[in-house]
């Protein structure tokens, strides 16, 4: 197989280093990044420029087509992931790993960290206007359709269920349907800010693996009950934020706190005291390390690569 020199991998297709899609995200092709701060890059899917690229980024989670047996020299590989490595095993395993250049993970040891945290203008435009009424006849509401369980959150929502009215749209213990015309994002942000209380079950649990299933609720303005991340507290935005599963014997227990808190305004209105205050340091930090399109950040640092060997 020809080894390629780097200088000849990025340069002749033309001046900016090309950096390749592998394979896709989940059923569809990733969509090729469009922000202004991408100039210095190509990207492309088309995988017969792999001999040309720069970096080359592997969705984890797919494992089709396999990847290639030869890197060539100069050549960065990037592990691109979302997904728990509780799900993804391979995440966690250093000689799969060793593969690899740089990750983009949702870990924050990645190179390039990729958390689902939302922006800082829509995180700061969020909380700036009152706490929607809670006009829902029920207290706790949940969202979740997906299947996928290694944390137990099916069987513990089902207990939960017992206990105390939740009313739940998703495909998993499904009671109720959306009342309105379903547009997305808009409209699952305001039913939720209906309710006192937002079901945050992860799908595993894993340290740093902290969803919009926990930041959703926050921007919509009802209380997370959250089940997953053990450093959840790392990603919260002030104190008293939400509700620790992992605080409770069981879903009993659970029920019983968010009945007491629904009857006791007082107590319930100290979850929201967060949003009059400055947001903490360190989530303040999070949003600002985080505020740059993680493709942008790919890109400069493969364009510094290219630069240093040239």
């Amino acid at each position: 197989m020809i080894s390629w020199p780097f200088s000849q991998i990025h340069r002749e297709g033309g001046e900016k280093p090309l950096i390749l899609f592998y394979n896709n995200f989940f059923a569809e092709p990733p969509t090729i990044p469009s922000s202004p701060c991408i100039e210095g890059c190509e990207f492309t899917t088309d995988r017969r420029a792999l001999s040309k690229a720069a970096a080359v980024v592997f969705h984890i989670p797919n494992r089709r087509p396999r990847m290639p047996l030869f890197k060539r020299r100069g050549q960065l590989w990037v592990a691109w992931s979302l997904e728990s490595e509780v799900n993804y095993p391979q995440l966690a395993d250093p000689a799969f790993m060793r593969r690899f250049d740089l990750t983009m993970t949702y870990k924050r040891s990645s190179d390039i960290w990729c958390p689902y945290l939302p922006g800082a203008e829509e995180f700061a435009q969020a909380i700036s206007g009152p706490v929607p009424a809670k006009t829902a006849d029920a207290p706790v509401v949940m969202f979740q359709s997906a299947k996928i369980d290694r944390s137990g959150r099916n069987d513990y929502a089902a207990e939960l269920m017992k206990h105390i009215d939740v009313h739940s749209y998703g495909r998993i213990h499904n009671n109720r349907q959306i009342p309105v015309e379903d547009q997305g994002h808009a409209t699952k942000e305001a039913m939720i800010g209906a309710y006192k209380f937002c079901i945050g079950f992860e799908n595993s649990i894993g340290a740093d693996y902290v969803t919009e299933k926990f930041f959703q609720p926050l921007l919509a303005g009802s209380v997370p009950v959250y089940l997953g991340a053990p450093n959840v507290a790392d990603f919260a935005p002030g104190d008293h934020t939400y509700i620790d599963v992992s605080g409770f014997s069981g879903p009993r227990e659970l029920a019983e706190y968010l009945v007491s808190l629904d009857r006791d305004d007082e107590a319930y209105g100290r979850y929201f005291d967060w949003r009059n205050r400055e947001l903490n340091a360190q989530f303040r930090q999070m949003l600002s390390d985080t505020s740059e399109d993680p493709f942008c950040r790919l890109c400069r640092i493969v364009a510094a690569r290219v630069t240093e060997t040239a």
